[in-house]
């Protein structure tokens, strides 16, 4: 007598190709979509592929274009940049739309989670949108925004669910982007959406740790200022991950100080509780991380982005971490004032590890 055993859902998870912090933060809900038995497929292309591949050598990874949106080398004309770019966004989601439609019929897929990709949503299958950007900011004020979250809302209600990446209450990590006066339908919050793992008892190695990530070319300019900045500080242990996952390079930039293009989750992990401080933007990702790790930091949020300065503004005033604008940056000065900055830790009394549960129930639904 033959026993059959039921087939395993097929699952599509895609990231959105701004920064690589999408497709970090997806890696821990894989990690539970895999638990939970089902078979996960990967839909990215670039860096993104790249880093996803690392972690999951296993997985099928699609190749999906990305939005490809370009932007200033000046911060001022950040948001400009991005107007500019809508009718190319578009086109991208509707390419998007019909490229599902295929991959459901040639992959059997069961269930889509798309990462803040608008196009990935499916009338005859569970479908999965995450944001923590339900109110998108804009440098150009109250009416485009409340403009932003009707069209954003608009296709978020296409899909079966949205999940936001924070605590509902207090404390939380997003203020006013994941928290407006109306919500989606069929929300749920994940609480904090991290790949890392706290431990006890870790040796210091480094005074600081400098992550440099997020879109060029301001990704670069970080990486420059920084480098110039850190050679006129000799005696400084630190350890600087460039954000590089297509690359493999690892060199001693003067005694003391080595630069590495790319970690994987564990050695990330590591490097991060070895750390006095870590430097990074203040990409929405990396916040998790650093709240989940209980680290201190400075936050450099990338000019012009008007959500990661809202960010460093709201998380600084909570005293969570220490932030600064990159035409106001200076190590040293930075440094000595964390010193005397009144950090207060991010507890939460809700369980970090709230996602499984969500990701457990929609497998149920597939």
């Amino acid at each position: 007598m033959s026993t059959s055993f039921p087939a395993r859902k097929k699952v599509l998870i895609v990231p959105l190709d701004w920064g690589l912090g999408h497709a970090t933060r997806d890696i821990p809900l894989i990690h539970e979509l895999l638990n939970a038995g089902c078979e996960v497929v990967i839909a990215a292309e670039g860096k993104h592929a790249a880093l996803l591949s690392r972690e999951f050598p296993e997985l099928t990874i699609l190749p999906l274009p990305g939005y490809h949106i370009t932007y200033s080398q000046k911060g001022l004309f950040f948001g400009l940049k991005i107007v500019q770019q809508v009718p190319k966004i578009w086109k991208a989601i509707q390419y998007e739309q019909a490229w599902l439609r295929k991959a459901v019929e040639e992959h059997g897929i069961s269930g889509v989670i798309s990462d803040n990709r608008f196009g990935l949503y499916h009338s005859s299958i569970p479908c999965v949108f995450i944001s923590h950007q339900l109110l998108i900011k804009t440098p150009f004020g109250g009416i485009m925004e409340r403009v932003l979250q009707k069209l954003n809302y608009k296709y978020i209600n296409r899909y079966s669910a949205c999940w936001i990446p924070d605590f509902q209450g207090e404390p939380n990590l997003s203020g006013a982007l994941a928290h407006p006066a109306e919500l989606p339908a069929n929300t749920s919050y994940l609480g904090c959406l991290s790949r890392f793992e706290p431990k006890e008892g870790v040796e210091k190695k480094y005074d600081l740790l400098a992550l440099i990530s997020g879109p060029e070319p301001q990704r670069t300019n970080l990486e420059e200022l920084l480098l110039a900045q850190i050679k006129q500080m000799p005696g400084l242990k630190a350890l600087i991950v460039s954000g590089r996952p297509d690359q493999a390079s690892q060199k001693e930039i003067m005694p003391g100080v080595t630069q590495v293009s790319h970690l994987g989750a564990k050695e990330l992990n590591e490097a991060m509780l070895a750390s006095d401080m870590v430097l990074s933007r203040s990409g929405y990702t990396t916040l998790m991380d650093l709240a989940k790790l209980d680290k201190k930091a400075i936050l450099i949020p990338t000019p012009g982005q008007s959500e990661q300065e809202y960010l460093g503004k709201y998380l600084m005033k909570k005293g969570y971490f220490y932030s600064v604008p990159q035409a106001q940056f200076n190590l040293k000065e930075t440094l000595d004032a964390t010193r005397n900055f009144p950090f207060t830790p991010f507890r939460h009394g809700q369980d970090m590890e709230a996602y499984k549960k969500v990701v457990r129930d929609f497998v149920k639904t597939l």
